[in-house]
């Protein structure tokens, strides 16, 4: 038997304990738990994170808004020195506990809206919900501020296809 593997940041909310109407609830992130996903984002680190939420609806239907910041470090894709930015990542999901509906073979239509995520046992994790939209406001090409990429030219016609025109241009 097996164990599940725990989620570096993990904030479970019973959603019928929430007060009726509107809830407010903030997660921030230790400095364990910030250690614990820049490893698994493999970033050099993350500092600061707090997702900040609002929550509204029922118990068996909840819509959460809000906001995930970080200071994140990550290393530029041009020079590969390492940088601090900030991450500022907006927030809309709903929840719901409702059996989700049977998708079509084809998958579903374009532009459908898309489904709630599971109410899981009476459950939400504001925890898992706060690294998943650092992970979505992380830039996956990241360049340090001020710098430009600019190919690397080998003479005055240098492209992808040049050395296969030269070789074809020798053999005939």
């Amino acid at each position: 038997m097996s164990a599940t593997p725990r989620q570096p940041l993990s904030r479970p909310i019973e959603v019928g304990r929430l007060p009726r109407g509107r809830a407010e609830v903030s997660v921030e992130a230790t400095e364990e738990e910030c250690v614990a996903l820049a490893r698994d984002f493999r970033i050099p680190a993350v500092r600061d994170l707090v997702g900040r939420f609002a929550m509204t609806g029922t118990v068996s239907r909840l819509t959460v808004t809000g906001t995930v910041e970080a200071v994140v470090t990550q290393v530029c894709t041009v020079t590969l020195e390492p940088f601090e930015t900030a991450v500022r990542e907006p927030v809309e999901v709903v929840y719901s506990d409702a059996p989700p509906p049977e998708e079509p073979e084809e998958g579903p239509p374009e532009g459908a809206p898309e489904p709630p995520d599971p109410i899981v046992n009476g459950r939400i994790d504001l925890g898992a919900l706060t690294a998943e939209f650092l992970a979505l406001g992380l830039d996956p090409y990241p360049r340090k501020p001020g710098v430009d990429f600019e190919p690397v030219a080998s003479g005055p016609e240098s492209g992808p296809f040049d050395v296969l025109r030269r070789l074809r241009e020798e053999g005939t």
